[in-house]
């Protein structure tokens, strides 16, 4: 529908030209009054809820896509369940979770005072600021603290926070760099000026000029300085006074104090009708220091793009198929249950199973794999994977934050919020940071009042605005960000900082081979049957016994009955006996399958029948009525790329094992095939596995384990840091600090190389950051370095971080 050239939003009232929506998103093809993008989120969520009422009564301040410098005026919004469903992520404890989005972030201090003050409230359990993102992650009790509440606090120390959504990230990002912008032409503005009349101040007291001429000079860069001081430096200010009524410190305060003391003493010079001014100064590093704060958002942005990509993958539309025929709605309207139609060259905009169609799938900006994956009737799709050369119909299983796609952004974003070890350097020193600088800075003006207040006054302002923490701040997580990035870009998904850290100093790896270094789907080889009883009658009833669990051995043997299209029968009682196999009931026989443990269960160990298989599978023992009956050989192929995977690891001199639950003649002819130096440990129970890491761990060894996240979670969890192979899109193994999307074993290669290359580069960044400050802050100390140049220095020294984290990516990519 059309819209007017001018008009207001019905809800805030603000003027808005353009681009502005029916209200209520004109569900029902009615003209209603209009609602400014930021309103129609929240306008929807209300409506489609029948609190139509209540939500005439909001007055938001702006707009959510660009939220305003301080905090819309009523926040009890975001406490109704209808609102909190689009963003809050109930946790299995109860707990809630919610990512807001937090403007006015600038630097290590600001990350500390705002999960200090939100971290202390009752009820808060978890709160984590992402730097590079600007993020709080946010987890509390609901019973005990509302969402609002914690929203009021963060604006009490002088934060504006919206729930966090793609289109915030984007308004916010547009709108923030625009009001920059702004400040910075404006300071340039006022510098060009200003240095002209610098220049004339100067070249008229060389030349003996007329004191008048000069005095009206003054008063001239009175009158532009004054202006840029209070609008292009108003974001340190008033971020400056709330952390001083807040009682906290953040680098705003010795900026503040800087520009506000070189000001002051100037025009305390001109009321004087003294001769030395700085407005220039003043004006001048308030320029450079928001074009520094410009250059690294858009530093930040770029770095830490991987989330946007990922967001990008989902589709805005999808075609719903009813019983009208098709109908074209937004993705956020499909319900599970829906059969949606994804054309050739579609976006899958849900989780779910094809219905209809053959067709190929590319997922490789999910998992990184580079062919097309073939989906046919009873395949899983994954939201943002794109469909290939024919239609296919899906019905939808998951939505929204329940899909493979909302998962994987959720690590991520985790992942770049989380913190290494090695961290730790760094937030012990940011509270004492701004301390120590204006304890600094005042030891500097005190040294040099006796002997000039100029040289003072510059040297006291030099130490403010060169001694920050920013890079400090920086070094550890825009590394960690962009290698979560990219890591999750080539199908490695890192649940947290440590995880990078730990991979980094792994110096042995164990394998389990099932589904790991094996493909894990079983098939049988060879069947050999004892006595009279008919081979398919045999595998018929292992069959309708093993159809009753969902091992991969237990799959393979019902697939070689379906494969002869034996029927099933009837099944009692069913049950597994740990470690040793399954007994149950079938069609009137006790029936029991299993290894040799079972074997000596049952007292058919010594059975004249019973010898060791020659070769690599597992052999399966059937017996039936309690007589041995016969024997299933199953076996599972490596997977490609696993040999040569293990001659690698070798070459890099990295230890390792390899667990299986298969007998000692089958883990030694598996020992024969994988050669080298590579201990292959067979008969592991799940329990056995968890004993054979902590014996390891006692050597001293750094251990990586590698499993398929099912019965490996004990081992997993013991391990320093744990990977899971993933199933293509595939992404719930909460047990693991790692998953491989896919079934690349060449991956496990480059997680390593990403976690040594992280943390190289923290440490480089540490380095960096210690190294400007012990330069450059004993030069300010000593007069050396003028207020000009430590406001170039000091946007500098992060952009360098900054630059050196991205090089991450060129560097993994080399090895």
């Amino acid at each position: 529908m059309s819209t007017p050239d001018q008009a207001a939003c019905y809800h805030c009232g603000l003027p808005v030209a353009g681009g502005l929506h029916a209200c209520h998103g004109d569900i029902d093809g009615v003209t209603h009054p209009f609602c400014c993008s930021g309103c129609l989120t929240v306008c929807k969520v209300i409506h489609e809820s029948g609190l139509d009422g209540f939500y005439d009564k909001v007055a938001l301040r702006e707009s959510q896509l660009a939220p305003p410098p301080d905090m819309p005026a009523d926040l009890d919004q975001y406490d109704l369940d209808e609102v909190q469903r689009e963003f809050v992520l109930v946790q299995p404890d109860g707990t809630f979770e919610a990512m807001l989005l937090i403007e006015g972030i600038h630097c290590a201090a600001c990350v500390w005072l705002i999960e200090k003050a939100t971290g202390a409230m009752p009820g808060v359990e978890l709160a984590e600021v992402n730097l590079a993102h600007q993020r709080l992650r946010i987890r509390w009790h609901p019973d005990r603290l509302r969402l609002s509440e914690i929203m009021h606090r963060l604006s009490a120390i002088g934060y504006a926070a919206v729930p966090f959504n793609q289109d915030a990230v984007e308004g916010q990002v547009q709108r923030s760099n625009r009001r920059l912008l702004f400040r910075m032409a404006f300071a340039g503005f006022g510098a060009l000026n200003i240095m002209w009349i610098s220049i004339a101040l100067y070249a008229g007291a060389f030349s003996a000029g007329d004191p008048a001429m000069a005095q009206f000079f003054h008063w001239v860069s009175f009158v532009i300085a004054t202006p840029v001081l209070f609008y292009s430096g108003g974001p340190f200010l008033s971020g400056a006074w709330k952390a001083v009524r807040a009682a906290r410190l953040n680098m705003d305060v010795p900026i503040a104090i800087g520009a506000l003391a070189t000001y002051g003493y100037s025009v305390w010079q001109t009321v004087q009708q003294l001769e030395h001014v700085y407005y220039d100064t003043v004006v001048t590093f308030l320029f450079v220091i928001l074009v520094g704060r410009y250059l690294e958002a858009l530093a930040k942005r770029n770095a830490s793009s991987a989330t946007l990509r990922l967001m990008e993958l989902q589709p805005r539309m999808a075609t719903r198929l009813g019983e009208h025929g098709e109908e074209r709605i937004a993705v956020r309207k499909i319900a599970a249950g829906d059969i949606v139609l994804i054309r050739p060259g579609d976006k899958v905009p849900a989780d779910g199973t094809v219905t209809a169609g053959d067709s190929h799938v590319d997922e490789s900006m999910l998992t990184g794999e580079s062919h097309p994956v073939h989906k046919f009737l009873g395949q899983r799709l994954a939201a943002g994977t794109v469909n290939g050369e024919a239609p296919l119909q899906m019905c939808v299983e998951h939505i929204g934050s329940g899909t493979a796609l909302s998962r994987i952004i959720h690590l991520v974003e985790s992942a770049q919020g989380s913190r290494a070890r090695v961290q730790q350097i760094a937030d012990r020193i940011v509270p004492w940071f701004v301390l120590t600088t204006l304890v600094l800075a005042t030891g500097t003006f005190i040294y040099w009042l006796g002997q000039d207040m100029d040289t003072a006054l510059l040297a006291a302002a030099a130490v403010l605005i060169i001694t920050c923490p920013c890079a400090l701040g920086l070094a550890t997580p825009m590394a960690i960000a962009v290698a979560a990035g990219f890591g999750a870009k080539n199908g490695v998904l890192v649940r947290n900082g440590e995880a990078l850290e730990h991979l980094a100093a792994v110096d042995h790896l164990v394998f389990d081979k099932t589904g790991t270094l094996t493909e894990g789907r079983m098939r049988v080889v060879g069947m050999h049957v004892y006595g009279d009883m008919d081979a398919d009658r045999l595998l018929q009833l292992a069959a309708s016994l093993e159809r009753q669990f969902s091992h991969p051995l237990a799959r393979a043997i019902a697939v070689a009955a379906d494969e002869k299209q034996l029927g099933s029968m009837a099944c009692e009682k069913a049950s597994m006996l740990a470690g040793a196999g399954v007994v149950g009931c079938v069609d009137g026989h006790d029936v029991a399958l299993g290894n040799a443990r079972l074997l000596e269960h049952l007292g058919l160990s010594e059975h004249e029948s019973v010898e060791q298989p020659g070769n690599a599978g597992a052999c399966i023992w059937i017996a039936v009525d309690g007589a041995l009956c016969g024997r299933v050989m199953v076996e599972d192929r490596l997977r490609d790329g696993a040999l040569e995977l293990l001659a690698e690891l070798q070459r890099r001199s990295f230890g390792l094992t390899v667990l299986t639950g298969d007998s000692a003649e089958a883990a030694s002819h598996l020992r024969a095939a994988l050669g080298g130096d590579v201990e292959v440990v067979g008969d592991v129970l799940p329990e056995d596995k968890s004993q054979k890491i902590k014996e390891l761990r006692q050597q001293g060894k750094k251990l990586l384990m590698i499993g398929d996240g099912v019965n490996d979670a004990p081992a997993l969890a013991l391990a320093d840091v744990s990977m899971a192979m993933g199933s293509g899109t595939d992404v719930s193994m909460e047990c693991s600090d790692v998953v491989l999307m896919g079934s690349e074993l060449g991956r496990v290669l480059f997680a390593l190389a990403l976690g040594q290359q992280t943390l190289r580069t923290i440490r480089q960044n540490l380095g960096l950051s210690l190294a400007y400050n012990i330069v450059l802050v004993p030069m300010a100390m000593a007069a050396i370095v003028t207020p000009v140049f430590a406001a170039i220095a000091m946007p500098v020294s992060s952009l360098l971080v900054i630059g050196n984290a991205v090089l991450i990516r060129r560097r993994v990519r080399s090895l």
